[in-house]
């Protein structure tokens, strides 16, 4: 065979490959094939926080196996790369590297939680790459604007404030009492409800502040008791809230008790038992009791194993919202998506309705999308959290 002829059969050789690997491939878009669209997740799926990872996780299962029912994005089957961090941000940015760079995936749904998607912040701004967040809501992440980040949801400050707003008006001329914890999350949830605080006038006759970890509130609950406080709202997460609501019940105080979004989930509830049944939060997603939570638990029936099911609470619904408002974008892009047009089409986002919370949207100047929230009373006997009215 002549020197000429070896080199056409090896460039026809090489062009074949190069067609077999997929259109989008060979136009350098990545995460891509004729007939796939690799999506990244990153978010503890061991350890103790795993429940938070896992049900999030079970959310973006059920929106990627609803679309790829009806055919995919345009023609992709929807595949999800998830990563474990642990929530730990040395291991976010490890697992957000390795998707990106590694297994190069189109997007992101999740950038796990507030210190974590933080710390892989600059990564993800210095690679351009199109993510959507329904669990990280520190500023920088939207303030300044980040242009290929996009955050759903709200803040802790708004939350506390909410909360303390709703309760007051339930119940009126009450004496209110806050214990919260000493770090960032606590400061944001006392700024809250100090807001609401002295535009209300509340007497509040009782504020404290506990180090983050502590697991023994009895002197606390104890003063709570001993100052008549009639309202309780406890600024911590799921066992330190859970710790207060028990030791009011040990010490025959039982009274109304505000607690932020982030705890509404099924493990508060088994830790306070019967502590659980004046207990209220606010939040943007729609209550597991009710009627939008009961068909989206419907669905995922369809859609993902009986073990995913157990799973679901107000996190599947994060995980879920997250992934459908990604590949919206995405299947307006047509046939051939690039980052661009996704960040584009996420910013021409408006009252985008995932079902189980309504009202999305941004604009090229907001990638915050602010949600209205709306006051929940815990279900100690089905361990939820159901509508007030």
């Amino acid at each position: 065979m002549s020197t000429t002829i070896q080199k056409t059969a090896l460039a026809c050789l090489a062009a074949l490959a190069v067609a077999g690997s997929g259109v989008a491939q060979a136009q350098g878009v990545q995460g891509l094939t004729d007939n796939e669209i690799q999506i990244g997740y990153i978010m503890p799926l061991s350890g103790p926080p795993a429940s938070l990872g896992l049900a999030i996780l079970v959310g973006t299962k059920i929106a990627a196996n609803e679309i790829n029912a009806q055919g995919g994005i345009n023609g992709r089957k929807v595949k999800i790369l998830a990563e474990d961090d642990g929530y730990v941000p040395t291991r976010t940015v490890q697992g957000v590297r390795k998707l990106i760079h590694t297994d190069k995936v189109f997007a992101m749904t999740t950038l796990s939680g507030s210190s974590q998607g933080q710390a892989a912040l600059s990564l993800v701004k210095e690679s351009g790459i199109p993510v959507v967040s329904t669990d990280v809501f520190h500023d920088d992440l939207f303030n300044p604007l980040v242009k290929n980040v996009f955050v759903i949801g709200t803040q802790y400050a708004a939350v506390s404030a909410a909360v303390t707003r709703e309760l007051a008006a339930r119940y009126p001329n009450k004496k209110w009492a806050i214990v919260s914890q000493d770090d960032e999350y606590g400061t944001l949830t006392r700024a809250g409800f100090d807001a609401v605080q002295k535009e209300l006038k509340l007497n509040v006759v009782m504020n404290a502040i506990y180090k983050k970890g502590q697991t023994d509130f009895s002197a606390e609950m104890l003063k709570v008791k001993a100052q008549g406080a009639e309202i309780l709202y406890a600024g911590g997460l799921v066992r330190e809230n859970s710790a207060m609501a028990k030791e009011l019940e040990r010490l025959n105080h039982l009274i109304p008790m505000g607690v932020a979004h982030v705890s509404r989930v099924p493990a508060m509830l088994e830790l306070m038992g019967s502590a659980a049944a004046k207990v209220y939060s606010a939040d943007y997603f729609a209550a597991e009791d009710s009627d939008k939570g009961k068909a989206f638990i419907e669905k995922a029936k369809k859609l993902v194993s009986e073990d995913d099911v157990k799973r679901i609470n107000r996190y599947t619904f994060s995980g879920y919202t997250g992934a459908v408002v990604l590949f919206d974008a995405i299947k307006r892009c047509g046939k051939s998506p690039t980052w661009a047009c996704t960040i584009a089409q996420l910013e021409a986002t408006k009252d985008f309705d995932a079902g189980v919370v309504t009202g999305i949207g941004f604009s090229p100047s907001n990638h915050m999308s602010l949600q209205k929230l709306t006051l929940l009373k815990a279900n100690p006997e089905k361990m939820s959290f159901g509508p007030t009215n």
